[in-house]
């Protein structure tokens, strides 16, 4: 009992949140960028998940990696952590859905998490792990952030001083 108890008091403290916040926000902003610069190739990667209709691919090629640098960006910062990390966690739910459904096809292919590469690492239930880690820190973000190291607190305290 005094593990979980230890355990509970680690994952609710507001620097690991912090710490968590970062991770999350560096690794969504750096798995943005090459899907930014080659739109075509992610688009080919996401047609080869077999899940979305033709005329969703690339709408999603182009959007999502905006979205995945956006959300990074304000948990690195600490704007509108809250918004950011349900986001995140929400597309984290997305793709494992997408993942387990290959899966469970038993299909193998490059997830183009972190590259638009076609050789690129194929990963499978890894890759779900992986995942449900990020999930799983996203969630700590979204409930125990407490503003901690984050500019909207900042601000806050700066505009309740004048």
């Amino acid at each position: 009992m005094k593990i979980l108890k230890s355990l509970i008091a680690i994952l609710t403290d507001k620097r690991v949140a912090l710490i968590l916040r970062l991770i999350l926000g560096v690794t969504f902003v750096y798995a943005s960028l090459d899907k930014i610069a080659h739109p075509d190739q992610f688009a080919k990667i996401i047609y080869n998940y077999k899940i979305l209709p033709g005329f969703l691919i690339n709408i999603f090629a182009v959007t999502l990696p905006w979205v995945e640098l956006l959300a990074g960006l304000f948990l690195i910062l600490g704007i509108f952590t809250e918004s950011a990390s349900l986001l995140i966690s929400f597309l984290l739910v997305i793709f494992l859905i997408a993942i387990s459904i290959n899966v469970f096809r038993g299909v193998d292919l490059n997830c183009g998490c972190f590259s638009t590469d076609p050789a690129g690492k194929k990963e499978g239930i890894s890759l779900l792990f992986k995942d449900f880690l990020f999930l799983f820190m996203g969630l700590i973000v979204f409930f125990f952030n407490k503003g901690f190291g984050t500019i909207s607190s900042l601000y806050r305290r700066k505009s309740s001083e004048l």
